[in-house]
C-alpha cells in the first residue's frame, strides 16, 4: 500500500506490515485522543524552590500553553519546565516544575481547558525527557462495519508477534497543518539563515485555513516585512516575532530567528535530524533488513533498570548472537542515526543506508555546529529503530450517531520519545492527512 504524500515528505517512507488497514479517523474529538505522561516525580522537599503539578489540557499546543501560563503567573517562561511535548489536538496530562512559584499562584490560573492539580514543593526542576514514557487512551471512529473484527483480530495477533512497530518520528515532529521544522532545520544546517526564516513565514500549506494560505503565499510573492505584518493573523504569534524585527531590520535574520522561544529553535534542528533518521528506517524496511533483530554492523542500545542506555555495542560475528538474545528478552534495541558534531555511524550494510542518505544531502556532520546561534548546536545520537507495545488492549463498539460504523478504543503504553500515531497508522493505513 503506497504511503501518503505527506509521510514521504518528512521521510516516512513504507509500512512495517502487509495487513490490510482498517481505516478510521482519528481526533474527531479532542477527548478522542487521551494522553497520560508516566513521569518520574521529583523528590518531594516541602522548602523545595521548585512547585510541581499535573497540567491537565485539552487542544493545547504546548508551547502556546506555556506561553499562556507564563503570562497569567507573570514570570517567564524559562521558569516553567516540563518533562516532554504533546499532542495538541487531544486530552493530556504532563509534569510540570514553577521556579519560585506558590502553590496559591498556580490554584488561582484561570485558562480554559487548563486543570492544574497534585501540587507540591521539590528541590529539583523537571527536565525535558524526565519521564518513563506515555499512556494512550485512543477512538478510532468511522470504521467500516464489514470484516472489522477479522482485521482487528489480525492486527492484535500480529502485533502481539512482533511486540513493537517501526520507531518513526510522527508527522507530528514536523507540524501536522505544515509540516515543515525539518526544512527549516536544514536551512539552519546549511547556514542560510534568510531562507529559514522566510520557510517559517512563507511557505503554504494545503491542510492550513484558505485565508491563512493565501496570506503566506501573498508573502512569498511580495517578501513584504511590513504588510505581513499588518495582515497575518493574531494567531501566527512567532511568525509575527520575526517579521516585526525583519520590518525594522530586513537583513538580520538570526536575530529575527532568535525571536522564537529557545525550544522551538531546537526543534527545527531536530526537526531535521527526525525526517534523516525516518528515511534511514525507511531504507533499512525496503531492504528487507529485519528493524528487530541486528545484522553485523549495527550498534546496539542495551537496556539497563529498564532505561535505554547510551552506551553503543557494535555486532560483530563473535557477539550477534548473543546480541540477538537480548533484543529478544527485549533488554537491548537495534539503532538509528541521529546526525549530529559527534556522531558514530554504524558498518556494514546499515551504515552503507546511514552514510548514502547523510551524503545525498550534501552535509557533513560538522555542520551540526551552528555558531551563529550556539544553543542549538547537536552532537547527534543513537536511536531505537524499533518501539515495543506494552498493556495493548482492542475493544469495539457501536457508533450510536452513525449505526453503519464502529468505533474502535485502542489502550497501550508506549517508552517516551515514541509516537502513538506511528503505530495507529500501521493499523489504519489512512488515505488522508486528516484521517490523524
Amino acid at each position: 500500500m503506497p504511503v501518503l504524500k505527506s509521510e514521504k515528505f518528512v521521510g516516512i517512507e513504507t509500512f512495517y506490515s502487509n495487513l490490510e488497514g482498517i481505516g478510521g479517523k482519528l481526533k474527531t474529538k479532542p477527548e478522542d485522543f487521551i494522553v497520560t505522561e508516566i513521569s518520574n516525580y521529583p523528590k518531594k522537599d516541602d522548602k523545595g524552590i521548585f512547585t510541581i503539578a499535573d497540567v491537565t489540557s485539552i487542544n493545547w499546543e504546548n508551547n502556546l500553553l506555556i506561553r499562556q501560563l507564563s503570562k497569567a503567573l507573570k514570570i517567564s517562561r524559562n521558569r516553567i519546565n516540563f518533562a516532554g511535548t504533546k499532542d495538541k489536538r487531544a486530552k493530556t496530562k504532563q509534569i510540570m516544575s514553577f521556579y519560585k512559584i506558590s502553590i496559591d499562584d498556580l490554584k488561582n490560573i484561570k485558562l480554559k481547558d487548563v486543570k492544574i492539580n497534585n501540587f507540591y514543593n521539590s528541590n529539583k526542576a523537571v527536565k525535558i525527557g524526565n519521564l518513563i514514557g506515555n499512556s494512550f487512551l485512543i477512538k478510532i471512529r468511522d470504521i467500516e462495519e464489514k470484516n472489522i473484527i477479522d482485521k482487528i483480530e489480525k492486527y492484535y495477533d500480529f502485533f502481539q508477534k512482533e511486540k513493537g512497530f517501526p520507531n518513526f518520528f510522527g508527522i507530528q515532529r514536523f507540524g501536522i497543518t505544515r509540516p515543515n521544522t525539518h526544512i527549516i532545520g536544514k536551512n539552519i544546517v546549511k547556514g542560510d539563515f534568510k531562507k529559514a526564516a522566510l520557510s517559517y513565514i512563507g511557505k503554504p500549506s494545503e491542510y492550513e485555513d484558505k485565508y491563512t494560505y493565501q496570506i503566506r503565499k501573498k508573502f512569498d510573492e511580495t517578501k513584504d516585512f511590513k504588510w505581513a505584518l499588518q495582515n497575518y493573523p493574531k494567531n501566527l504569534n512567532y511568525e509575527l516575532s520575526i517579521l516585526n524585527k525583519l520590518a525594522i531590520n530586513p537583513k538580520n535574520y538570526i536575530q529575527a530567528l532568535k525571536e522564537l522561544p529557545k525550544n522551538l529553535l531546537t526543534m527545527f534542528i531536530y526537526g531535521y535530524q527526525s525526517y534523516l533518521f525516518n528515511k534511514i528506517i525507511s531504507d533499512r524496511i525496503k531492504n528487507n533488513i529485519p528493524i528487530n533483530k541486528a545484522i553485523l554492523g549495527d550498534i546496539i542500545l542495551p537496556v539497563k533498570n529498564d532505561k535505554i542506555n547510551d552506551e553503543y555495542i557494535f555486532v560483530n560475528k563473535d557477539n550477534i548472537n548473543k546480541v540477538n538474545n537480548q533484543i529478544s528478552k527485549q533488554k537491548a534495541y537495534v539503532s538509528g542515526l541521529l546526525i549530529g558534531a559527534e556522531s558514530i555511524f554504524s558498518k556494514g550494510e546499515m551504515g552503507e543506508i546511514e552514510h548514502k542518505i547523510i551524503e545525498k544531502e550534501k552535509i557533513d556532520k560538522r555542520d551540526f555546529i551552528i555558531p551563529e546561534i550556539p544553543f542549538i548546536s547537536s552532537n547527534g545520537s543513537r536511536r531505537p529503530i524499533f518501539s515495543k507495545i506494552k498493556n495493548l488492549e482492542l475493544c469495539l463498539e457501536k457508533d450510536n450517531q452513525n449505526k453503519e460504523k464502529k468505533i474502535l478504543n485502542i489502550k497501550f503504553d508506549l517508552n517516551k520519545g515514541s509516537y502513538a500515531t506511528s503505530f495507529l497508522r500501521e493499523i489504519m493505513k489512512a488515505k488522508t492527512i486528516k484521517d490523524y
